[in-house]
């Protein structure tokens, strides 16, 4: 039988392989990768958790080869508890916590798990505004743990970094359960310590121990590179992330945390951030999700284990610097930059301010030459989310394909070239009509792409 779907997807590697992938919250996965989510582990149901009763290590070897009772609800779960053990294991080695989740579906599964752990309806959650560069599940209206709980956000600084003073005054003018520090859209580096110490003010205000919690979907392939701190050393209870964007994974959910690590079956007398790890996975399963995805827990274990290698902290080094020298080579290009350039992997532009268009237009633009992006709304936007002044882009996956400040550079020309065409006519409807000129680009782009195969071929 003709399937389309097959050829769609041929269309669709080669729309990769010709182009360059610029938004910061995409990546390519290896061979392997690839090969494990494709696999027949699809094929089994495994609601429940493995045990790693009498482990003692994080030994590979040991792990995948014991077999040991376990929490499920199907039979025939000897490989696959090998499997999701090791998946554990290697995420708690790479980002040094007590306990790894490694059944979420999503980073907003996993967010939402954590709130449903340690919170209850109506609690207050400290989080960072989706205006200045948080994620939606941070408390934006249009989600459902924003109907459950009662988000307090709070925002950023004149200078992009975030605003510890606002962060303090609200902490200790309400009762928090909860203070959330995550982004989609942020370029600093957070005071983690600073976080941690007033979280023990407001704790001490209020009388009982607050939760804190790192959103690091974006930047989790920075820290286990050892080119970003890690919010778990700096007295963070907990760390959601998805696993593909920088640590270039199958896309799907993780949560670590810190705390006495106990049976997923163990019956919890109270919330206590000691217990934090039970309730976490209590909260996942059976509390918000139902049989997880073995195959994709099978290409996050493969994912985590190329991470834990020497070449990846070089990987997650050139990463900042490609972003940092992208940033450069835009500023010298007229682009006004959000926070005036970048200390991770991504950039966000205010390119009304620097070319006097919008961002949806200079992202369609950009499209039509082979440079993928995304529109992304500013700190006090006024273009509202559908048509915001703003685009963000990240150099994930072009240093993944192995591209350095050469390419920074000409990437850095080929935006500065189409937001002069854009400025001619200030319409997308209009963009075609300078289909040469953007053709031109176009071969540009598709020449040196060609040049950098994908990982997968």
């Amino acid at each position: 039988m003709e399937d389309y779907v097959f050829d769609l997807i041929e269309q669709e590697t080669k729309r990769q392989r010709e182009g360059l992938e610029l938004i910061p919250s995409e990546n390519y996965v290896s061979k392997a990768v690839l090969k494990a989510m494709g696999s027949v582990l699809t094929n089994k149901y495994s609601e429940g958790y493995p045990s790693f009763e009498g482990i003692t290590s994080w030994d590979d070897k040991k792990i995948s080869n014991e077999i040991l009772p376990n929490y499920r609800y199907y039979g025939g779960q000897v490989n696959i508890d090998r499997v999701e053990r090791l998946a554990i294991s290697r995420a708690c080695r790479l980002f040094n916590a007590d306990h790894a989740n490694v059944q979420p579906h999503s980073g907003a599964n996993a967010n939402e798990a954590v709130y449903f752990a340690w919170c209850e309806p109506g609690d207050n959650i400290l989080a960072m505004n989706l205006g200045h560069g948080g994620h939606l599940t941070h408390g934006s209206p249009v989600t459902r743990s924003a109907r459950i709980y009662n988000f307090i956000p709070y925002g950023t600084t004149p200078d992009g970094d975030l605003d510890y003073g606002e962060i303090e005054k609200l902490a200790l003018k309400n009762d928090i359960k909860l203070i959330l520090v995550g982004y989609s859209a942020f370029m600093k580096i957070p005071d983690f310590k600073r976080v941690s110490e007033i979280r023990d003010k407001a704790s001490k205000k209020w009388g009982h121990e607050i939760c804190l919690m790192a959103d690091m979907a974006h930047v989790a392939g920075l820290i286990a590179g050892g080119v970003h701190p890690n919010p778990l050393e700096f007295g963070f209870n907990v760390m959601t992330t998805t696993t593909h964007k920088t640590l270039r994974g199958p896309r799907g959910g993780l949560i670590m945390s810190m705390g006495k690590v106990n049976s997923p079956i163990k019956k919890i007398s109270e919330k206590s951030l000691d217990n934090l790890p039970t309730m976490i996975d209590k909260a996942v399963f059976p509390g918000t999700q139902g049989g997880p995805l073995e195959h994709v827990i099978a290409a996050k274990a493969v994912a985590f284990g190329e991470a834990l290698l020497p070449d990846f902290k070089e990987y997650a080094k050139k990463i900042v610097e490609n972003a940092q020298a992208l940033a450069k080579g835009l500023i010298n290009r007229g682009f006004v930059l959000q926070g005036g350039g970048t200390d991770n992997h991504l950039i966000l532009i205010d390119v009304m301010k620097s070319y006097g268009i919008d961002g949806k237009m200079y992202e369609k633009a950009l499209d039509m030459v082979g440079l993928t992006l995304n529109a992304n709304a500013l700190p006090g936007d006024t273009g509202g989310a559908f048509r915001p002044n703003g685009v963000r882009l990240g150099t994930p996956a072009i240093t993944t394909r192995g591209m350095g400040i050469k390419e920074m550079e000409k990437i850095a020309d080929w935006m500065e070239r189409v937001a002069k065409i854009c400025q001619k006519t200030k319409d997308e409807n209009e963009l075609d009509d300078y289909k040469e000129e953007f053709d031109k680009i176009r071969n540009e782009v598709k020449n040196i792409a060609s040049a950098f195969k994908l990982p997968t071929e």
